[in-house]
């Protein structure tokens, strides 16, 4: 059985805030399928069950203006919550702490979240759905991806997952600017729009 590493837990953490229930389902898939060894607690067929239906509905909602917000509101403890117990069943497998990579994951989990759901408001103030779903289809890709690369390549991963938690939250800061300005701008023409209004 390959032992969990630091990498490990902070790749899982990273994409159990983007989305938790894919992560779980992923970790259990790839461990019936012997893609990758993971806790058998994630094997179980009632646990993939779960984790899949719930993914399912994550799915759909993640994918609709203004539902998927709501459903980030949500999930701001669930996803962190979440997170910290998959690092504590990873770290079973290896020499780290379990409260240590309980801590870890969910610390990390927490960030991704953070930056999931305050660009997911920026990108609902587009009034088509489309932006919606590419950016929802991308980030199940990442997740996809980085619990393939948190079990076969750890400490890349742990590295990339630290890597997009700063860009994601760069990303965050620079989206809640731009909204900030439309609104300013927004408020401006309205404001002269009332003047204009008043004078005629």
């Amino acid at each position: 059985m390959m032992e969990m590493t630091l990498g490990t837990v902070l790749g899982a953490g990273w994409a159990s805030g983007v989305n938790l229930y894919g992560t779980v389902l992923l970790l259990g898939l790839f461990g019936r399928m012997d893609v990758a060894p993971t806790p058998e607690q994630f094997q179980s067929p009632i646990v993939i069950g779960i984790a899949g239906a719930l993914y399912l509905l994550e799915f759909v909602a993640d994918k609709i203006p203004f539902v998927d917000s709501a459903w980030d509101l949500l999930h701001t403890a669930i996803r962190p919550i979440g997170a910290a117990l998959v690092g504590a069943l990873l770290a079973d497998q290896g020499d780290l702490s379990t409260t240590f990579a309980a801590l870890s994951a969910g610390g990390m989990a927490l960030g991704s979240h953070a930056a999931k759901s305050g660009t997911r408001v920026a990108v609902n103030t587009s009034p088509e759905p489309v932006t919606n779903v590419l950016v929802s289809l991308a980030e199940d890709g990442a997740v996809a991806g980085m619990v393939w690369f948190a079990l076969e390549h750890p400490q890349a991963a742990g590295v990339l997952a630290l890597v997009l938690l700063v860009l994601g939250i760069g990303m965050l800061i620079l989206a809640w600017r731009l909204v900030r300005a439309g609104i300013r701008r927004f408020r401006g023409w309205r404001a002269r729009r009332r003047a204009a209004i008043h004078l005629g």
